[in-house]
């Protein structure tokens, strides 16, 4: 098992809506997809990447989207690096990072590594410590943190009526 992160492009628009359709017909939400599922359009959606990427809008984090290719050079999950998490609802339940896994290609390893090269990312922008934050209950996701270092600190809820398990990794 391997993946490589890079950032989104038009070169990989049919698989990015596949992804997109793989996780709105089992009716699951694309967490750290930067809203994926709100557009019809690939091309709509990279340009609402270019937009959070360089002129956010103040309601809003800047984030750094990748995609995670496998061997085959096929999508098989998106990483949302946010740049910060001075934000009410980032900084309680969300966290500095947001990722999923299509649900064909789970249980093979992928979350762990797409975190762990994350994390990366942050040490080389020289952060000290990230939030990273799953449902009460997504065992997966919760094991996924713990192997690349995360400490509970607390559960919160969220504004829809989850509970929110936050973990802190030290870089």
């Amino acid at each position: 098992m391997s993946v490589r992160l890079i950032r989104p492009s038009a070169e990989y628009i049919g698989d990015i809506m596949a992804y997109r359709a793989e996780f709105l017909e089992n009716g699951e939400i694309i967490h750290g997809g930067s809203m994926l599922e709100k557009y019809d359009s690939a091309d709509d959606w990279l340009a609402h990447l270019e937009e959070f990427s360089n002129k956010c809008p103040e309601d809003f984090v800047p984030t750094d989207m990748f995609l995670a290719l496998n061997e085959d050079n096929r999508v098989v999950g998106l990483i949302d690096c946010r740049r910060h998490i001075d934000h009410p609802i980032v900084g309680e339940w969300g966290g500095h990072i947001g990722y999923s896994v299509r649900k064909s290609e789970r249980r093979k390893g992928y979350a762990k590594e797409m975190l762990r090269q994350a994390l990366e990312i942050y040490r080389e922008r020289g952060a000290d410590k990230i939030l990273v934050t799953c449902q009460a209950g997504n065992i997966a996701s919760e094991k996924v943190i713990l192997v690349n270092g995360g400490i509970f600190e607390r559960e919160t809820d969220d504004s829809s009526g989850h509970v929110i398990k936050r973990f802190w990794i030290t870089l």
